[in-house]
């Protein structure tokens, strides 16, 4: 049984007022609010373990490489990864996507190859490609979506062919919560040769994702929007590509054993985990993930589907306002401009409501210029949301309204 109280008691940040009204956080697909078992765990590592892993004897040094190393063993459970060594933690998703870009990208991709990607990517999923593509003399192919903000499978499907060396693709849009279809975006893409990334920062904490199952040859995604601490996330790649790659970036445990002469790399996941890591991010990133199991993905999926349906109902009658984003799978993300009232200015009056939702691009340009809007107002929800905090913002939008009248 799904109990909200006790739900939102697990979260300290949410008992708060904001103006003098209790605080409505709307605004999870930026950031999510964090347990106290995951603040609990990092105060924990700083209080009581706080050493650097993998290269102490003592017993703190121990005790943290213990715990660094099961939240790697829990972050491969949680997305049924085919080893721990495909594990690589990382600064979060945008940081993992330039490693791959970088690391596989450019010991793969030459002059004449084409790298596809979709129209409702976050700007980190575009930017490290055209970036590699410049600077190998790649070709960068955009799949188009349509008015509802949906991938055209067809035309995406169209523009693979035996020059496609690489596929990019978000699993969950962050700016118009459209949930792709994955695992026949990898299918097509594999039967041409190409490898895949997903971008799976937004629906981590949604969906149950089973990357065996996928057959994905890179995910990634953040703790930070999986009410995990913020600076630190993975990515899960296969082992045989990771194998073959050259290291990202060269220094201290990243090595077996260095010479003048030569440097002999360590073994995966280390080989891409130079310098000292986020090891209380990467502790408090099993703790949140371990605080989702104990939740279960068909709560939270049917709790935040419910919410999601209840948003969209009221949005659909309320006069003026236009839904950016309208897939027949979506998830958690409502994305609307209101007739006579710019993003950003409604995001600051309903702010003074104790409402916190998102205005503006959201890290996805190419959306904006698709829908022909400058920005977007985002409520984005979550676990701990309820009906009333909706009921909340729509009366927000409704003073918004009224003083630009």
């Amino acid at each position: 049984m799904f109990d909200i109280e006790a739900i939102r008691n697990d979260f300290p940040i949410l008992g708060q007022q904001i103006y003098g009204k209790p605080l409505v956080y709307l605004d999870n697909a930026a950031t999510t609010q964090k347990p106290q078992c995951v603040i609990d765990a990092v105060n924990h590592y700083y209080a009581c373990d706080n050493a650097n892993v993998h290269r102490g004897v003592h017993a703190l040094s121990e005790r943290a490489t213990a715990d660094y190393e099961a939240a790697r063993k829990i972050i491969a459970g949680f997305f049924n990864a085919r080893s721990e060594r495909e594990v690589i933690f990382t600064r979060g998703t945008t940081e993992a996507i330039n490693l791959v870009a970088s690391a596989w990208g450019g010991a793969n991709v030459r002059a004449g190859d084409e790298v596809v990607i979709t129209h409702m990517e976050h700007h980190s999923n575009i930017v490290p490609w055209q970036m590699l593509c410049e600077r190998v003399g790649a070709t960068l192919k955009v799949a188009p979506i349509n008015e509802q903000g949906e991938l055209i499978i067809d035309a995406f499907e169209a523009l693979l062919n035996e020059r496609t060396k690489f596929v990019g693709v978000v699993h969950m849009s962050n700016a118009l919560g459209t949930i792709n279809p994955v695992a026949e975006i990898i299918a097509k893409a594999h039967a041409v040769g190409a490898t895949v990334l997903v971008d799976g920062a937004q629906a981590a904490a949604h969906l149950a994702v089973d990357l065996q199952a996928l057959d994905a040859d890179f995910y990634v995604t953040s703790a930070h929007k999986m009410y995990g601490p913020t600076g630190v996330g993975v990515l899960i790649g296969r082992e045989s590509i990771l194998d073959a790659m050259p290291p990202y970036q060269g220094g201290g445990d990243m090595i077996r054993m260095v010479t003048f002469e030569k440097t002999e790399y360590n073994e995966l996941p280390y080989k891409f985990e130079a310098g000292t890591p986020h090891i209380a991010g990467a502790i408090g990133f099993g703790k949140a993930i371990e605080y989702i199991q104990g939740i279960g993905f068909d709560l939270i999926g049917k709790r935040e589907k419910e919410l999601l349906a209840y948003a969209t109902a009221k949005a659909e009658s309320f006069d003026g306002l236009r839904q950016i984003g309208t897939a027949g799978e979506k998830a958690c993300v409502l994305s609307f401009v209101l007739a006579g009232v710019h993003p950003h200015d409604l995001g600051t009056i309903v702010d003074r409501e104790g409402v916190a939702i998102r205005a503006g691009h959201h890290c996805a340009m190419p959306v904006m210029q698709f829908f022909k809007v400058p920005a977007t107002a985002r409520a984005s929800f979550s676990i701990y949301n309820t009906k009333a905090e909706v009921d909340t913002l729509f009366a927000a939008l409704q003073k918004a309204q009224a003083i630009f009248a």
